[in-house]
């Protein structure tokens, strides 16, 4: 005889709160992502501010004064790259088509889809513009957000670790090494990115080619995307450089090579040491399902949000205590 299941309310009350639920969470996926980012900031400016209140400074005023210092040396960068960044994006901009037209003539390469995807871009071009001032405010509610973060995150780390009751001190250590290794991550990323644009602008320049600053920032902003970043960083430059000479092409690829080859060999074991700790597989899958699934920002985070999920489930399944 069929066996007869039987469902208790509970259980269709369990699932159709599970299905609500994740139907919330998809909802509200971009503030998530912006309270994840802004716990990446509070994880990576905590050593500063804890540096400042141990010299008995007031928690508000430590954070105050990290944000001055943070602040400060970005409007330093900026103001030192920005007139030259303009200057010669201009000039790229403007020599854009005819470098185009060059490359593909060398090439011998079927141009009509490139402009048709040239096209595309120019009229979505005022949809970006218009979400510029969207972005600027997410950006002042993130430091915001990243302020308080900081300010009540010893009541934060406390409150979480009570609905654990029992495993209170264990969960407590769980967050505290979440935070240690999401900090660890975006210090050296940003250090990474810094020295890559650097040494970039510095091959550029000596291979004189044309636009190097501009080509330099992207190899750094690019460094931000494991893996996949770095390649595509280089291409730019190698096809500029190819429009001018075969052979200057190559020396551009083999200035990237070099000083990616520097990169994995010399620059990431010191910086990064055991910041994240990924297989690169495991780097590369969670890039393209991040990508896949948030686009731009979700390739950002993904790798971030793979040492969390890492963490976790070493403390889940193996018990370790860190």
């Amino acid at each position: 005889m069929p066996r007869k299941i039987d469902i208790s309310h509970r259980t269709v009350i369990f699932i159709a709160v599970f299905i609500v639920s994740l139907w919330i969470i998809y909802l509200i996926r971009d503030l998530l992502l912006i309270l994840f980012v802004g716990l990446i900031l509070m994880s990576a400016l905590t050593p500063m501010v804890n540096i400042l209140t141990k010299l008995k400074l007031p928690k508000v005023l430590s954070i105050a004064i990290t944000y001055i210092i943070i602040i400060a040396l970005v409007v330093g960068i900026l103001v030192g790259i920005v007139p030259p960044l303009i200057e010669q994006s201009s000039r790229l901009i403007v020599t854009l088509p005819p470098l185009t037209a060059q490359f593909f003539n060398i090439t011998n390469i079927d141009k009509s889809v490139f402009q048709s995807e040239l096209s595309s871009l120019s009229k979505n071009l005022l949809s970006v513009t218009l979400n510029v001032f969207d972005h600027f405010l997410t950006i002042i509610f993130l430091l915001v957000l990243t302020f308080y973060l900081l300010l009540e995150r010893d009541n934060l780390e406390n409150h979480i670790a009570s609905f654990f009751v029992g495993k209170e001190e264990r969960v407590r250590n769980l967050i505290i090494h979440i935070q240690e290794k999401l900090g660890a991550w975006l210090r050296g990323q940003l250090l990474l990115s810094i020295i890559i644009g650097v040494l970039s602008y510095i091959g550029l320049t000596i291979l004189n080619i044309p636009y190097a600053l501009p080509l330099a920032l992207f190899s750094g902003v690019m460094e931000v995307v494991p893996v996949i970043g770095p390649i595509i960083s280089a291409l730019p430059a190698i096809l500029i450089a190819l429009t001018i000479s075969p052979l200057l092409s190559l020396g551009v690829a083999a200035m990237f090579f070099v000083i990616q080859q520097t990169e994995n060999n010399l620059v990431v074991p010191q910086i990064m040491k055991r910041a994240v700790g990924l297989n690169p597989l495991v780097v590369i899958l969670a890039i393209a399902t991040g990508s896949r699934l948030l686009g731009f920002a979700g390739a950002l985070l993904a790798v971030p949000i793979a040492v969390v999920i890492q963490i976790i489930v070493t403390e889940v399944i193996e018990g370790k205590k860190f």
